[in-house]
């Protein structure tokens, strides 16, 4: 492909991109692979070099432009040899006319963040600062944890000599970006997962240890359920693991027991609830459980780095459904906690409206609890928890908080 047919088709990926922002529809990745299927002619060099075009105009431009035409003249706006592109040949974008570089100006200054204006409000007024703002929409580095049932740190690094042990986290190591981590025999025996360091903090803090009940309400496709199942094997290679792990996405859910299958993990039980009506499928552990682990629905901002279009999907009405869905999970749990046991509440947000509010919120609604957060060598303190950021902690952005129940 000429690199005028690469803006072309980049082009056409933003549009479908943006309508997808819209409608609530499929992420960025998804829609790009599913593109490229239909256009076997792109060569690799060329699904490259337009995958690169749209990430840079999706991480550069703060709010949702109009369309990827209007994407794409933004980012010419500094980049000459890309505005000569626009040339009007053959399988060309039609040259830029002076109204759409006027235009495309007045929203440059207009928008000086990399993110929405309302949402840049949020973030300072969640005391992080442009740095921390715009290192949400940088690369992502690529880490893993290891299975010690399996396999020890010193088997990983001799398989990955490049990886970097990461201080506090014992079963954790950074690979080199793009590390072929599916082609190695440890990936292959279910001896290692890909896993960001922020999320084995937050499995980390939850402390959960062999003959403990545990339960992971909000489960997903089981990251932090398999990581909690290997700290309750990791002095104690048991046949049965009392781990229960919960979602309302049965598909999600689903991808649970294979992953655990390859990890050689014994089964874990899996309950599938309905949204609001938690209840119906957890009465039968009132007050039994030891530790619950609310990895809650969000807004994502922690994890931008990896999705960096889900701001534009973000608005205030949306921010404010997962809101009321993490009070309401945090009712849920409380329920389901015994005396002395402990909840450990997630979110891969950096805003406090998520963390260190919520948390504020529900010790008002349940006096019977109190704030026990480990001492660890990772985040900062923010209000009755620990919020994690990508500059200070070189991983997701997220907020943590540990608490126990001391009713009776």
């Amino acid at each position: 492909m000429i690199p005028q047919a690469r803006v072309e088709a980049a082009i056409e990926l933003l549009d479908q991109i943006i309508q997808a922002v819209r409608d609530e529809g499929s992420a960025a990745d998804r829609l790009i692979s599913q593109y490229f299927k239909t256009r076997r002619y792109a060569g690799s060099k060329d699904r490259a070099a337009i995958r690169s075009l749209v990430y840079r105009a999706i991480r550069e431009i703060g709010d949702c432009p109009i369309n990827g035409r209007a994407a794409m003249i933004q980012l010419a706006q500094n980049d000459a040899e890309l505005a000569l592109l626009f040339d009007g040949s053959m399988r060309a974008p039609a040259p830029i006319s002076d109204k759409e570089f006027a235009e495309a100006a007045k929203i440059s200054q207009k928008n000086t963040s990399l993110l929405p204006a309302w949402l840049a409000e949020k973030m300072a007024a969640s005391d992080i600062d442009t740095a921390e703002q715009n290192a949400l929409l940088g690369r992502a580095p690529l880490d893993i944890r290891f299975n010690p049932h399996l396999t020890d740190i010193d088997t990983v690094l001799a398989a990955f000599p490049e990886g970097q042990v990461i201080s506090g986290l014992p079963y954790a190591v950074r690979l080199p970006e793009g590390t072929k981590v599916d082609q190695s025999p440890l990936w292959k025996s279910g001896a290692i997962e890909i896993q960001d360091a922020g999320s084995q903090w937050a499995s980390s803090i939850c402390q959960a240890q062999s003959g403990m009940k545990v339960i992971d309400l909000c489960a997903g496709a089981g990251g932090k359920s398999l990581a909690l199942a290997s700290d309750m094997l990791a002095n104690n290679n048991a046949a049965k693991l009392d781990l229960i792990a919960c979602d309302t996405d049965r598909n999600r859910l689903s991808r649970l027991q294979p992953r655990a299958e390859r990890a050689k993990l014994p089964p874990i039980e899996q309950r599938l609830l309905n949204p609001k009506q938690e209840n119906k499928a957890l009465g039968d552990l009132a007050h039994q459980a030891d530790l619950v682990l609310i990895d809650a629905p969000c807004s994502g901002s922690g994890t931008w780095r990896r999705n960096p279009e889900a701001r534009w999907r973000l608005n205030p009405t949306r921010l404010q459904r997962v809101i009321d869905t993490q009070s309401h999970l945090l009712d849920v749990a409380s329920q389901l906690v015994r005396p002395n046991g402990y909840l450990v509440y997630v979110v891969c947000s950096v805003l406090d409206d998520e963390g260190a509010n919520q948390i504020t919120a529900f010790l008002n609604r349940h006096p019977d609890w109190t704030v026990e957060n480990p001492d660890i060598q990772a985040g900062c303190l923010r209000g009755d928890g620990r919020r994690f950021t990508v500059l200070q902690d070189k991983s997701d952005g997220f907020f943590v908080s540990r608490l126990r129940y001391i009713g009776r």
